[in-house]
């Protein structure tokens, strides 16, 4: 009886792989259930974006785990709201999601971009609820002291600028965090457990802000790299053949890496 309690929980998803919604309290949140197998991966998207960010990819992961992907509040299909977002607020909202999912087990937290910020913001909150990071070209609160120091008179004006985009387009709810620069988990607060970073190296011809010029691209990802070695399984991937959304351009590669963390788990 208990193993063919196991192997029901095991393949649960596999007949769900459908967009659904499911309240949290405040707000509705679009959600969809995919694959099988002994582990769970939750998809974290990034700034402003959805659950559509992994179109391109799920079908793979699915084959390799079960997995859950969702749009945050303000986002996509679930409720839409112009409130403001710490980290904090969204790692509760993530937390209330699988609960209502009745997610009990630790998860293997793939994120990109700003989602990498909630995806460490969450591990650091909840350890045991992390089996393990992926996280995809990460955001971090460092990345504009990265750019002063560059260019200070430039970062000034390219940072005013993206923040007048944002407020303009609707999007503020998601950069709080970001532009305060407030200070996000680190070994100390996740603990160790498998971490891999991906970063782009990847050339612009015309890069338009200073992150994306080569300069910029090299500072960030070797401060990534030393950040994901302070932990003691972790390490960093650089790639020149994938600008910003590697999952989209080069899914082989953020494939391969999460079956290295999951032959990790095993």
């Amino acid at each position: 009886m208990k193993f063919l309690a196991l192997t029901s929980l095991l393949f649960s998803f596999s007949c769900l792989a459908q967009v659904q919604t499911i309240n949290i309290g405040d707000f509705d949140i679009e959600y969809e259930l995919s694959g099988s197998g002994k582990h769970i991966v939750l998809l974290e998207a990034g700034m402003t974006r959805d659950l559509s960010d992994w179109d391109t990819i799920i079908p793979d992961i699915s084959k390799m785990a079960r997995v859950i992907r969702y749009s945050r509040a303000g986002n996509g299909n679930s409720s839409k709201t112009n409130q403001q977002f710490s980290a904090e607020q969204y790692v509760n909202h993530t937390k209330s999601l699988l609960d209502a999912l009745k997610i009990n087990e630790p998860i293997i937290h793939i994120s990109h971009s700003y989602g990498g910020m909630l995806a460490r913001a969450f591990a650091g909150k909840y350890p045991n609820s992390v089996n393990a990071l992926l996280l995809i070209d990460p955001s971090t609160e460092h990345d504009l002291d990265i750019v002063k120091k560059i260019d200070l008179s430039r970062a000034i004006k390219e940072t005013k600028w993206m923040k007048s985009i944002g407020i303009k387009d609707g999007m503020a709810n998601e950069y709080l965090d970001y532009w305060a620069k407030r200070p996000m988990p680190n070994f100390d607060e996740i603990g160790d457990k498998p971490l891999t970073i991906i970063t782009s190296i990847k050339k612009f011809e015309n890069p338009v802000v200073l992150q994306i010029t080569d300069l910029g691209r090299e500072k960030m990802a070797k401060a990534l790299k030393v950040w994901a070695e302070t932990f003691p399984q972790g390490k960093a991937v650089l790639t020149k053949k994938s600008n910003h959304f590697i999952q989209k351009e080069e899914p082989e590669l953020v494939l391969k890496e999460l079956a290295e963390l999951i032959a990790k788990l095993k």
